[in-house]
């Protein structure tokens, strides 16, 4: 076999991805958890200036209602502490909880207590509290990203909170239900200048339609899917739990691509576009490369997508 997993990952070696990223939001991981909150607030203030945040649906939230009725009836100081244990990673019934749930579950969450922050309902950021040096450095490269970028960080800083997920033993994972396919008649077929692979053309509507089962199969069984700054999930019952927990409802929107043969008859694909999350507003898009390794029988053996370093990446397609 000419590929594995991890020799699949370095095709289209060129691509830069947006390594602020990662390296924002490990700068993030190291401040102590009142700067950690502190700035997540003043954030979600700076963001709401031009980002408009989506309310979750009442599906998301019907699984964190109980923890958050639980922190609503907590008086401040004990609201502020059950906010630090999350962002300490404490091993509490409210940490447990959070653990469990899925990314769209814990936005959603974050999202709620921002409101009854903002309403007083939940105790608030002190007045006058002041960052410290490295969390203000922190918050100064967030808002110099691009908006995409911005999601990207937020996004991550909070789903890594609360108890971690291997930690939890038994403990059922928790996601929201699987939003039906649209109906086939009411499906739109994206367009990609430079590729006309039916693979890679039926991913893109497939994801967009939220078809997880028809997408799935377009895979081989032992296929993996790398998310942006994650390592590979392999397997089609992982990666199939990925797109039913974390891709209900984007909006793809590939541009252009390449096409190219590469090794005992394997193709490789490179496809460049934005992807829009329902969390945000629909004129914010992340900037985003596929990078496709299909198999002799046009299975995708491996995909990786790639939150790319800046717009100009978008038509970095040059071998």
């Amino acid at each position: 076999m000419p590929f594995t997993i991890d020799s699949a990952r370095g095709i289209f070696p060129e691509t830069l991805s947006a390594d602020v990223v990662p390296a924002t939001i490990a700068r993030f991981k190291q401040l102590n958890a009142e700067d950690q909150l502190a700035l997540i607030w003043f954030a979600y203030l700076e963001m709401g200036k031009t980002i408009t945040i989506a309310a979750p649906g009442a599906a998301n939230m019907q699984f964190a209602e109980n923890t958050l009725n639980e922190i609503r009836q907590m008086t401040p100081m004990q609201q502020t502490q059950a906010m630090c244990d999350l962002a300490n990673r404490a091993d509490t019934p409210i940490c447990r909880a959070y653990g469990s749930w899925s990314p769209n579950i814990k936005l959603g969450f974050w999202y709620q207590l921002g409101q009854w922050m903002d309403d007083g309902s939940v105790a608030p950021i002190p007045e006058g509290y002041e960052l410290s040096a490295n969390a203000t450095a922190v918050l100064a490269t967030i808002q110099g990203l691009d908006p995409g970028q911005q999601i990207t960080v937020l996004r991550n800083c909070v789903v890594g909170m609360g108890l971690d997920a291997s930690n939890l033993g038994s403990s059922t994972r928790v996601a929201e239900p699987v939003v039906p396919p649209q109906e086939v008649s009411q499906r739109t077929s994206v367009k990609i200048e430079g590729v006309s692979n039916s693979t890679v053309l039926e991913y893109m509507n497939n994801l967009n339609a939220n078809d997880f089962d028809t997408l799935i199969e377009l895979f081989v069984s032992d296929g993996a899917l790398q998310p942006p700054f994650q390592k590979p999930i392999v397997g089609k019952e992982n990666v199939l739990r990925f797109f039913r927990e974390e891709c209900q409802n984007l909006k793809l929107l590939p541009e252009r691509g390449v096409e190219e043969p590469a090794e005992d008859g394997y193709t490789q694909v490179k496809v460049t576009g934005k992807v829009q999350t329902p969390w945000f507003g629909g004129n914010v898009g992340m900037n985003i490369a596929w990078r496709f390794l299909l198999n002799p029988e046009n299975q995708i053996f491996f995909v990786a997508i790639d939150l790319l370093a800046s717009p100009k990446e978008l038509l970095n397609l040059v071998r």
